[in-house]
């Protein structure tokens, strides 16, 4: 990161160009009044998603008469690539990726498919002809931080911290993992340990972590390997709809017909495991035991939120990222998916209390996930670059859903439906 800055500034030097007083025209008035957009479009002829994203451009440029597209290559032309840099730092961004669409005060990059990054790069052009005057003349202030394994955040131009932060937190209220957790800890509550709880109850949710990281980190290298192909990103949106729905059903039709839940014939096994750690005599036998219940019960619990961990490395990848800072959102993913578990370890661990979750608020949760899977789903068919470049469909997709499961909720109760 180091070097690379140095890099840049040296260029910047040496090419003339100084990025504090300069302007970019967003747009130009004509003399007939018509306003006419700007966009600028980097690239490199090594770049897999570049070269998909050319002829996207080439059409918008044939399509859109007020629309005047600049392309440069940088791999070949050294002049293109101080203008991108220079073009970058002006908004405060770092020339660090390819492809990079400049349009009306916005720098984008990575591309997928027309109908995700392309959508938006049409939607930016759009309101800037229709309003010119909002378009920016020269860069604003940036507001972006740099955290560890991440890379740079800029708070109001990128929403994936905040869409992960977003979809982890759904994630982490999973029905099944409560169960499990809930009825392991009340078990512990016998032996009236805090030391014993405490120990146990962290070792399962660490585990719990590790094995989940790993699920995911599956997902992410296969997303990864097929890269941004359309139809796969078609198939993750179908599977969602998919998982959305028979999650909504359990609410309905709870053991009715297919159902993304801990068998019921794999139940009696993980409590035969539980009942085993309070008979554990030494540390070794008892750590040991937590964390073959922990890969046990995870192994039944990826049933029930399959979900969420595909939907969010499949948007992942859509981001034109390096692969510390894909591993480093997935660090962050699991960290924000354990604490609600690690903040019930810690209450019943302080007062040995007992606690079990009814069957009717596992079924408001599989209502709550199946929703917001099903929007998500939605998202992933017909806009998937929408999430990961505004904080507002994320926090609209989980208002709603929470919004129409209290409202499903209360209508249930109100006709007497005797789970609700």
């Amino acid at each position: 990161m180091i070097y690379r800055a140095l890099i840049i500034t040296l260029m910047l030097i040496f090419s003339g160009h100084s990025p504090a007083g300069e302007a970019i025209n967003w747009t130009i008035k004509q003399d007939n009044g018509e306003t006419r957009v700007q966009l600028y479009f980097f690239w490199s002829q090594k770049c897999p998603h570049c070269l998909k994203a050319v002829p996207f451009i080439e059409s918008l440029a044939r399509e859109h008469a007020w629309l005047d597209v600049h392309s440069a290559e940088v791999s070949q032309n050294r002049g293109n690539l101080e203008r991108y840099i220079q073009m970058a730092g002006l908004l405060g961004q770092e020339a660090s990726s390819v492809p990079a669409f400049l349009v009306c005060g916005r720098m984008i990059t990575g591309y997928d498919s027309p109908r995700g990054v392309g959508q938006e790069i049409l939607a930016l052009a759009l309101a800037c002809k229709q309003s010119p005057e909002n378009a920016p003349s020269k860069a604003k202030e940036s507001r972006e931080f740099l955290l560890p394994f991440l890379g740079t955040i800029d708070p109001q131009g990128n929403s994936l911290l905040i869409f992960t932060l977003i979809i982890a937190g759904m994630d982490s209220f999973n029905p099944c993992a409560f169960f499990v957790l809930l009825f392991l800890l009340s078990l512990m509550v016998h032996a009236r340990s805090r030391a014993r709880m405490l120990l146990i109850g962290t070792t399962f949710v660490l585990i719990s972590a590790m094995v989940y990281f790993m699920f995911m980190a599956a997902w992410l290298n296969l997303f990864m390997m097929v890269g941004a192909v359309p139809i796969i990103t078609v198939i993750a949106g179908i599977i969602a709809v998919a998982i959305g729905l028979i999650n909504t059903k359990d609410y309905f039709l709870f053991r009715q017909g297919p159902s993304l839940s801990i068998p019921e014939n794999a139940k009696p096994g993980l409590f035969r495991r539980m009942r085993a750690l309070l008979k554990a005599d030494n540390l070794g036998a008892m750590l040991l035991g937590t964390a073959a219940l922990a890969i046990a019960a995870n192994s039944y619990e990826l049933l029930c939120t399959a979900g969420f961990p595909m939907v969010y490395t499949r948007l992942l990848t859509l981001n034109d990222l390096g692969s510390l800072q894909y591993y480093g959102y997935l660090v962050l993913y699991n960290l924000v998916y354990v604490l609600p578990l690690l903040i019930i370890v810690l209450v019943f661990s302080f007062t040995l209390g007992a606690y079990k979750l009814s069957e009717r608020q596992g079924r408001f949760l599989k209502l709550l996930s199946g929703l917001m899977m099903l929007g998500l789903g939605l998202v992933l068919l017909f806009a998937p670059g929408m999430l990961l470049t505004s904080v507002w469909p994320g926090l609209i997709l989980l208002c709603s859903a929470i919004v129409l499961a209290m409202v499903i909720h209360r209508m249930s109760v109100s006709r007497g439906n005797r789970y609700a």
